[in-house]
């Protein structure tokens, strides 16, 4: 199966080619699978029943959010590792910053070698679309 890539036009805001309108691909979504379809599809591949599934999935999630505000990394086998990351302002003499310069906390994921083998063997193929639409970008985009 191949991934969707849809043309965009997008104008440039920064760098040698600021102004200019440039062709790029975006990556096509299907749809969500959502908990109770994805539950179903790993229930299909083992012993679980798609409720004991969704139990630990849910349980998973209670563990995560626990080890995550105790600042630890959480490691889920070849899946991969979840972590914090903060987001804040600077000071100018480090005696100045404090813990209200912290803007927002993010959850990074790293996927796991399976998963970053699978991303590397995508296919990918065009969608067909009449004419690429004009979106203007935040940031600039690399070649």
């Amino acid at each position: 199966m191949a991934l969707k890539i849809k043309k965009v036009q997008r104008k440039v805001l920064a760098g040698n080619d600021q102004g200019t309108v440039k062709t790029y691909g975006i990556a096509k979504s299907g749809s969500y699978c959502d908990l109770p379809k994805l539950c179903k599809l790993i229930s299909a591949r083992c012993a679980m029943s798609s409720a004991d599934v969704k139990a630990i999935l849910d349980s998973l999630n209670w563990a995560m959010d626990l080890e995550l505000q105790s600042g630890n990394i959480v490691q889920v086998g070849e899946f991969g590792n979840f972590r914090l990351s903060v987001a804040s302002e600077g000071t100018t003499e480090e005696d100045d910053y404090t813990v209200s310069n912290v803007k927002k906390a993010r959850i990074v994921f790293t996927p796991g070698s399976e998963l970053r083998k699978s991303v590397s063997e995508v296919r990918f193929e065009l969608e067909d679309t009449p004419k690429a639409k004009t979106e203007t970008c935040e940031r600039p985009h690399a070649d």
